[in-house]
């Protein structure tokens, strides 16, 4: 882990201070726009905007790279994303807002493939694993610290908006300035969705609702700290929870589905979070409640995108896991550009009101366990010890990242393999 730190301390900082950047406008739009008298469902388009934007960047990013270079592509984008933060809150307009969310994510998307390419062409073999999990927890340090940076300046002024453009914009240095050479970039030839829902339904299914699960948290969790009135702090907690969760549980997670049937462990994880999201729903004026409701969901769900991809590859060849990458985040992108649409209408005042955050994933969780134990009806388990090597990712990691990871998978299984 040493080595592996001090090799790439300076792409894991800058990667850092981007999540850092990402994570405070997203919490800062959701207040801001109730300062600003937006309603939840007009608030629910400008954050579902972000995915669009976000899947339009990853099919979209790797022909820019190709084109023009990573140091090109990377500065651009990361450019653009300064510039649209401080936009925001000079021009409080909804359909602004969501040229800006479009604009963000795309820019974020072709911003991570460029760093996470950056990431694995820093590695070798030897520390290829140790890589992706200093990532993986980069990633999470920064969504979480972002959450207290909220309260630095005013969501009513420029502050803090000028702070989140000012971490995107010092995250270049790091990168920029110290990764020799420039990684080649190669895109794997695809699977088709069909080949993929062939190959493993619940793992398509799964993502697909997953997205809807991710994106609600992501998006709409802010929004629905400011509708309910918590204070900037409590909000402030309140979805830094969310990603503690994750952080906590996604290992020990990895560590016993390597040990049972996957199928029985993601209908149980999920039914947990769908329980989880339930006491959200009925316990949502003590804040304590919503305080363990978070951690769960955030603790469950995120480990999920992880499992999901695992139990997909144990049903592929070495040689096509690389290719369904690309087809299982396309999928789940799809699924998280619905989320923050239907949490902010089931939020509106004719239906569930702010009960509804917590009513989407319940329900999107609920119906994963179910068909995950329908799945283990329609074919036999693999044997646990044909199965591959769990491997931590996030939700909001790109297909390069997932190839990264199925990579480091297969190296594991091969060394598993020759100790035997």
């Amino acid at each position: 882990m040493l080595q592996v730190l001090s090799s790439a301390w300076a792409l894991l900082l800058g990667i850092c201070l981007l999540l850092v950047g990402n994570g405070l406008q997203g919490t800062l739009l959701g207040v801001r726009g109730e300062i600003e008298g937006f309603s939840t469902f007009q608030m629910s388009i400008v954050m579902s905007a972000y995915f669009i934007g976000f899947l339009g960047g990853s099919r979209m990013a790797p022909e820019l790279i190709r084109r023009v270079g990573h140091v090109r592509v990377f500065a651009a984008l990361a450019s653009f994303i300064s510039a649209v933060m401080i936009l925001y809150p000079a021009l409080p307009n909804m359909w602004v807002w969501i040229l800006g969310r479009v604009i963000i994510g795309f820019c974020f998307s072709g911003v991570y493939v460029t760093a996470e390419s950056w990431l694995n062409n820093a590695a070798d073999n030897s520390n290829r694993g140790k890589a992706l999990s200093l990532y993986m927890i980069v990633q999470m340090i920064g969504i979480i610290s972002a959450q207290g940076l909220i309260q630095v300046g005013d969501p009513g002024g420029y502050e803090a908006f000028i702070i989140a453009s000012i971490l995107v914009s010092i995250s270049f240095g790091p990168i920029l300035l110290s990764i020799s050479p420039t990684p080649a970039f190669d895109t794997t030839k695809r699977m088709t969705l069909r080949e993929i829902m062939t190959i493993s339904p619940l793992g398509c299914v799964g993502m697909f609702l997953l997205g809807g699960i991710f994106s609600a948290q992501f998006g709409m969790s802010s929004v629905y700290g400011a509708t309910i009135g918590l204070s900037l702090g409590n909000l402030s907690l309140f979805v830094a929870t969310f990603y503690i969760g994750a952080l906590f549980l996604q290992y020990p997670l990895g560590w016993v589905s390597d040990r049972m049937d996957r199928r029985f462990l993601i209908m149980g994880v999920a039914a947990v979070g769908g329980a989880a999201a339930v006491v959200g729903m009925m316990f949502g004026d003590q804040f304590s409640m919503l305080l363990v409701s978070a951690f769960v969901i955030g603790g469950m769900s995120n480990p999920l995108y992880s499992l999901l991809i695992a139990y997909t590859n144990d049903y592929l060849e070495h040689d096509d896991m690389a290719a369904a990458s690309g087809g299982l985040v396309f999928i789940n992108g799809l699924g998280a550009i619905a989320g923050p649409m239907i949490t902010g209408w089931l939020m509106g005042d004719a239906l569930l009101g702010p009960p509804g955050f917590f009513a989407l994933m319940a329900a999107l969780l609920f119906v994963m366990a179910a068909y995950a134990l329908y799945r283990t009806t329609q074919r036999a388990a693999i044997p646990v010890e044909e199965t591959g090597t769990f491997t931590v990712m996030t939700p909001a990691s790109t297909s390069v990242a997932v190839e990264f990871a199925q990579e480091v998978a297969i190296e594991a299984e091969l060394e598993e393999q020759e100790t035997q």
